[in-house]
């Protein structure tokens, strides 16, 4: 079956795109202004690119009460911070995913800890054993109801136990127990890989001769 998108309600269009591009990495965000600090996970969320690192964040307001705090920051401020979620700590950021009135300080109301930044702001959740310093580069607004903003990741910290070689960056990301986001209420562990090694041309070639 084909859906042709303009010409479908936005609930349907949202299930199409939510239930088939999973898993989704979760961006928990925090962000900072005069009013104080905001907190919120978002699943519309990856990296753009290495040179330079490159982050794209998708903002998603309500129809009936607009952006939430944490987007309304980014794009006020254009500073925010990506804190990656591992599974213990995905209570308190579903607490955080709450529609609290203006205001409210979800990272405070989740019982968070938090870690001035170096280069933004925001500061970065304690807890989170990876965390995004990222400044914005541009925002494009795609609908009245949502905004991509392209971030520049400024500097990245990994909390040194996850660190299996610091000079080399290796990490060991099954110990990170990272989760992702699914469709609907649910999540994913990111503890089910398998390994598949891109081919080259030169190998194909020389497996075609013998």
């Amino acid at each position: 079956m084909r859906y042709d998108l303009d010409q479908v309600p936005e609930p349907i269009a949202y299930k199409l795109l939510a239930a088939t591009v999973i898993p989704r990495p979760i961006a928990w965000v925090v962000t900072k202004d005069k009013a104080g600090v905001n907190a919120a996970p978002y699943s519309f969320f990856n990296v753009m690119g290495s040179a330079p690192p490159t982050v794209a964040l998708g903002l998603m307001a309500a129809p009936d009460r607009g952006f939430k705090d944490t987007a309304l920051k980014i794009l006020e401020t254009n500073e925010f911070v990506v804190n990656l979620v591992p599974e213990r700590l995905v209570k308190a950021m579903n607490l955080t995913a709450v529609d609290a009135p203006r205001g409210v300080d979800e990272l405070q109301l989740a019982g968070l800890a938090t870690i001035p930044s170096v280069h933004v702001a925001p500061p970065r959740i304690a807890e989170s054993p990876v965390a995004f310093e990222c400044r914005a580069l541009s925002s494009v607004v795609t609908g009245p109801c949502q905004t991509i903003v392209i971030g520049r990741v400024l500097s990245v910290h990994i909390e040194d136990r996850y660190l299996l070689n610091p000079e080399r960056a290796h990490i060991d990301t099954d110990a990170l127990d990272l989760v992702a986001r699914s469709f609907g209420s649910e999540y994913i562990r990111s503890h089910d890989r398998f390994e598949l090694h891109r081919p080259t041309w030169a190998g194909l070639k020389a497996s075609e001769s013998v």
